[in-house]
């Protein structure tokens, strides 16, 4: 079957230093130490080590031929959101990563699709960018989970949702900066908790904020399932009937009436919470996302859908059919 990987992770493999031309922060460079590898280094900590298909488009493609992907939605790491960085400093970084995706986006067009970053720091630089991407083919944008430790239902971002509506540009969310993280740093917890945790805090904020009321065109997708949203879902609509006074303040509607009207991505490692998933939202509203590159994504993008007792339209459905509706092509 077609099959659209929408959750996808890219890098340039060179990124100018910076925190020496800003003057401060500790913004991502790589150092490359072998041939095929390099040290995502951020300031003089190792982030993370990564392999040459994080950056080359070539080892990209070859492994989609392994994997039975046609086509992967490419987008930043989200460390390299930088929503801390001053907004001028931080719309250069987007504008930097935003062109390096469109030349591989342009040289490839049947392979990728691209996701643009912005500077949500600052709402109108970000609108500003956005506008800028989506006139030269992006489908839509990447935003980090909170911004700042803000949830995205301040009202500080509503240009930023209008612009998203009026361009018809997909919006996935993906989760950093978890909450907590500084309390739990051994185990890998910000990872293994903090992000299901992240999501879920987005959603609900969407939600209970009224964004999705007050933009109904929207077309957002959550990363990794919906994070811990749908898997608490009970708790959170027995939160909202019990607690309207704190719960339902800027949003009377029951949080269960929102399903089927946003996408969440197929990468919750388990076939019952798979078709947990699709009962919840509907087979059309989960597509595909393997969070390729990296060890915590799918092994082999596309193998839990492939390979789920599911029917072939439900199969269809996730693997390309939700995807081409959620980036409008």
């Amino acid at each position: 079957m077609f099959t659209i990987d929408t959750h996808t992770h890219i890098i340039p493999k060179h990124i100018p230093d910076f925190s020496s031309k800003f003057g401060y922060g500790e913004f991502i460079q790589l150092q490359h130490h072998e041939p095929t590898k390099a040290w995502m280094m951020q300031g003089n900590k190792r982030f993370r080590e990564i392999e040459q298909n994080c950056w080359d488009a070539g080892t990209r493609i070859s492994q989609m031929a392994e994997h039975g992907v046609d086509q992967q939605v490419i987008c930043t790491i989200p460390v390299m959101f930088s929503y801390w960085a001053k907004p001028e400093h931080g719309l250069e970084v987007s504008k930097f990563l935003n062109d390096d995706i469109a030349q591989t986006v342009s040289a490839q067009p049947d392979k990728f699709i691209g996701l643009a970053t912005v500077p949500l720091q600052d709402t109108n630089l970000a609108v500003k960018e956005l506008e800028r991407c989506m006139k030269i083919g992006y489908r839509g944008v990447q935003i980090g989970s909170n911004v700042n430790n803000l949830n995205l239902n301040e009202v500080q971002f509503d240009d930023f949702w209008a612009t998203c509506e009026s361009l018809n540009a997909a919006v996935l969310v993906h989760p950093w900066q978890m909450m907590g993280q500084e309390h739990m740093n051994k185990y890998w917890l910000p990872w293994l908790v903090g992000m299901p945790a992240e999501i879920s805090r987005a959603i609900c904020s969407l939600i209970f904020g009224g964004v999705f009321e007050r933009y109904p065109k929207l077309k957002v997708c959550f990363a990794h399932g919906g994070g811990s949203f749908l898997p608490t879902l009970a708790r959170i609509v027995h939160g909202w009937e019990c607690r309207p006074d704190l719960v339902a303040i800027d949003n009377v509607k029951n949080p269960k009436e929102y399903l089927g009207k946003f996408w969440v991505d197929s990468h919750v490692c388990d076939h019952k919470m798979l078709q947990y998933v699709i009962d919840l939202v509907g087979a059309n509203k989960v597509i595909q996302g393997s969070d390729y590159p990296f060890p915590l994504g799918e092994a082999i993008p596309g193998e839990l859908v492939k390979s789920a007792p599911l029917s072939n339209e439900d199969k269809k459905a996730i693997l390309s059919e939700g995807a081409r509706e959620w980036l409008g092509i």
